[in-house]
């Protein structure tokens, strides 16, 4: 919290009330400086720089601090704050190019990216802001910025916001305002939007830089490397995020690390195509950003209209890449839309059936999921009409009556007097060409009209895209969806979304940015209509994994790969991100369909315990021995799912790069779960201890070893706690000496739990 940025009448020390000018009352602003705090977080603003002479056109405000908490200077201190961080000029710099704006552009001396990018007439517009006004909050918790351009007829509106936990929200918007002013033989054509990016300063210190990439089931790899000189940029231009997807753009001092180090990061909560930027310049602050990538001619605005930008969500961190994580997740924690009863235990049937479905079966394996403990039975892809293989069908939400002769109520309603939840797989947005509605629809396609589809060399499981941005194709797809959520009592949808946007149009202009919204739209409107309802963002795995998305939805599927290999660091790096109850990780069969590898059922269940868990697997075929195993871990997964679902996420910087140590504390500090795993041979035959970080230092914890999944890793030199019942230790000795480990085998794992005593 913090009484600095609040207006003279309700802050008695917001503003210097003396004979001198270093604080005034701009002629477009209350208060100079506006401070933003919160958990630990400051942000300093500069609303308007003092001294300007009043025949010179207004600045945009400057942010003049974003990282760790200040305390409370006096408005006094505040000015000589920012004189003490006011630059020198330097031989051959401009005069003006010093403190980057909210958005930074050429007007400022500015020779980075500009954060805003628009035309009228295929010409630049240079924005000339004549009128700024700045607003905070009752809760001194977010800065508003109205700034008007009456020249060249449009206004910007910006909030910038602290939330729980000290992430920092920016999002912007931009209106065509009218043109009356806008002569002398000038175009008048609409505002076309090139850009528009949230941006933040970070410090001259920072020389690493971390974004992440990947591919189809290997999703969300880091790359870390020294910044480069100039503006560099990260983007893509899939129409959705892509198995590619930057997902965070983090820089650092020094090589990041889990538990110690600054770090600054920025994320878009957007679910399409996306601008991530840095710009470190010579004679300038370095900015972190990001924004919505718009294709030419997208987003033109007449009079009256508006652009807002998707939020971006600023994060800093002073204890690493934890710390990093848990500003995420307790901010995502206390959204109103984050789902708060137990995460369900779920069973998909994809790989227990693919497209092979036999009613009888269906319910022999919900029976079989009952048994062991599930609480949600998804049926997967395979039951509408002509959907024997994945080339046909997509359109056509209606039960194939050759498969399902008596439709889905049979088994749903099996669903629910076993006392589980049911789901359905739906992929709202694409269609087949072999299906119904693309016979009775082509125009419905979102292609270019003047010419077929793209070739089927560029699609991916023969299908195409639905222009759901039409209002006749929104109406017809959320009408056969709503239908059968009230006709079978649906639970769950999981919404996948298998190809990327390939010459996406609308309306005769591209049409990606109008096609999410409409998605977005329309996931709402089905939870709208059926309050409880839950949906699932999957995206031929988690190439649609954002906080765009979990806007709406309530979990995102990882990835397409079940291997616990890949899992392991699959988990890992989309939960630096989303808290772990958001993050779908099921068990698989014994080789996993996407990789050929074998792994033991203990390592695939100690690697979907520390997420949303389940299985993807024909558990019919399981021995009594495995069945018995399987209703032991789902008990412990429901013990032990309010910590890892609500707790502090921790990691430990180890230096072996086979090891993988996973833990979850609660927020008291009372309980904490560990998982320490191996994905490759260990360097050494004696391996390096293992810290249990994030524990109360002070307290005394009795460990365990969770046998649930399997006996703990052992053989020739296993070490005595883990032929024990368990120790107890204080907690500043097991993150400060840890447990020896023994030297693991390539994927085996060991589940911790510990308790204060």
């Amino acid at each position: 919290m913090t009484d600095l940025a609040l207006p003279p009448s309700r802050s008695t020390d917001a503003v210097r009330h003396d004979s001198t000018d270093a604080v005034r009352h701009d002629r477009n602003t209350a208060v100079r400086f506006t401070h933003l705090r919160r958990d630990g977080v400051s942000l300093l603003v500069e609303n308007s720089a003092g001294g300007a002479p009043d025949d010179v056109a207004p600045s945009l405000p400057q942010v003049l601090f974003w990282g760790a908490d200040l305390g409370s200077p006096t408005a006094d201190e505040l000015v000589d704050l920012a004189s003490a961080v006011s630059r020198q000029h330097g031989a051959g710099d401009l005069d003006a190019a010093w403190q980057a704006s909210i958005l930074p552009v050429d007007r400022d001396g500015w020779a980075g990216r500009p954060g805003l990018a628009v035309s009228r007439g295929g010409l630049p517009v240079h924005p000339r802001w004549d009128r700024i006004d700045c607003a905070v909050d009752d809760d001194a918790h977010a800065l508003s910025i109205v700034a008007d351009d009456t020249r060249n007829g449009m206004r910007l509106t910006s909030t910038i916001a602290m939330q729980v936990g000290g992430v920092v929200t920016v999002e912007h918007s931009l209106t065509a305002t009218g043109n009356e002013d806008v002569g002398g033989g000038r175009s008048v054509d609409g505002l076309s939007i090139g850009w528009l990016e949230a941006t933040l300063p970070t410090p001259k210190a920072v020389d690493h830089l971390t974004t992440f990439a990947g591919r189809w089931t290997r999703e969300k790899v880091p790359h870390t490397g020294s910044i480069p000189r100039g503006s560099t940029v990260r983007q893509t231009r899939r129409g959705r995020g892509g198995h590619d997807s930057p997902m965070l753009y983090l820089v650092s001092i020094d090589a990041p690390r889990d538990r110690v180090g600054e770090l600054w990061g920025v994320h878009l909560g957007w679910s399409a195509d996306v601008t991530y930027r840095n710009d470190r310049m010579p004679d300038s602050v370095d900015v972190l950003g990001a924004g919505e990538l718009l294709r030419t001619g997208e987003v033109t605005l007449r009079d009256g209209e508006t652009y807002t930008t998707p939020t971006a969500y600023f994060a800093w961190s002073g204890a690493g890449l934890d710390g990093l994580s848990e500003r995420f997740h307790r901010f995502q924690r206390t959204r109103p839309q984050h789902p708060t009863r137990p995460r369900p235990l779920v069973l998909n049937t994809w790989e227990a059936v693919y497209f092979d479905h036999d009613p009888a079966f269906l319910q022999t394996l919900a029976d079989r999921a009952a048994h062991v403990g599930v609480e949600r039975f998804v049926l997967d892809d395979g039951w509408f009409l002509g959907r024997r293989h994945d080339r046909s069908g997509l359109g056509d939400w209606i039960v194939d009556r050759a498969v399902w002769p008596d439709g889905l109520a049979p088994l749903a309603d099996h669903v629910h007097e076993l006392g589980m939840e049911f789901g359905l797989w739906f992929e709202p947005e694409m269609i087949n060409l072999d299906s119904d509605l693309a016979r009775e629809h082509p125009d419905w396609l979102l292609h270019p009209a003047d010419h077929l589809p793209t070739p089927a060399r560029l699609s991916w499981r023969s299908q195409y895209v639905l222009d759901i941005a039409r209002p006749e194709v929104y109406e017809h797809i959320i009408g056969r969806i709503d239908a059968l959520v009230s006709e079978l009592g649906i639970d769950f949808i999981k919404w996948d979304h298998n190809r990327d946007l390939v010459e996406a149009e609308h309306g005769g202009a591209p049409g990606t940015h109008a096609q999410t919204l409409a998605a977005y739209r329309m996931i709402g409107e089905l939870k709208s209509r059926h309050p409880g309802l839950e949906i699932e963002s999957c995206s031929s795995g988690g190439a649609r994994s954002d906080l765009g998305v979990l806007s709406v939805a309530d979990r995102v599927w990882a990835s397409d790969s079940n291997d616990p290999v890949e899992r392991q660091d699959i988990q890992r790096w989309t939960q630096l991100l989303l808290a772990p109850e958001l993050v779908g990780g099921h068990v698989g069969p014994t080789t996993a369909h996407s990789s050929g590898r074998t792994t033991s059922l203990a390592f695939r269940l100690a690697t979907s315990l520390m997420g949303s868990a389940g299985f993807e697997w024909n558990i019919a075929d399981c021995t009594p021995d495995e069945l018995e195993v399987l209703r032991r871990w789902a008990a412990l997964y429901k013990e032990l799912r309010t910590t890892i679902h609500t707790g502090t996420a921790v990691h430990a910087d180890v230096r072996d790069p086979a090891l993988r140590v996973v833990g979850a504390v609660s927020v008291d500090r009372s309980e904490a779960v560990f998982t320490i795993a191996s994905v490759a041979t260990l360097e050494d035959s004696l391996p390096e201890r293992i810290r249990l970080h994030g524990l109360d230092p002070d307290g005394r914890y009795r460990l365990r070893v969770r046998d649930e999944i399997g006996a703990a890793p052992h053989g020739f030199a296993t070490p005595e706690w883990l032929k024990s019942a368990g120790v107890t230790l204080p907690g500043a000795v097991l993150g400060t000496v840890g447990l020896q480990i023994p030297p693991f085998w390539p994927a085996q794992a060991v589940v911790l739990h510990l308790v204060r005593v």
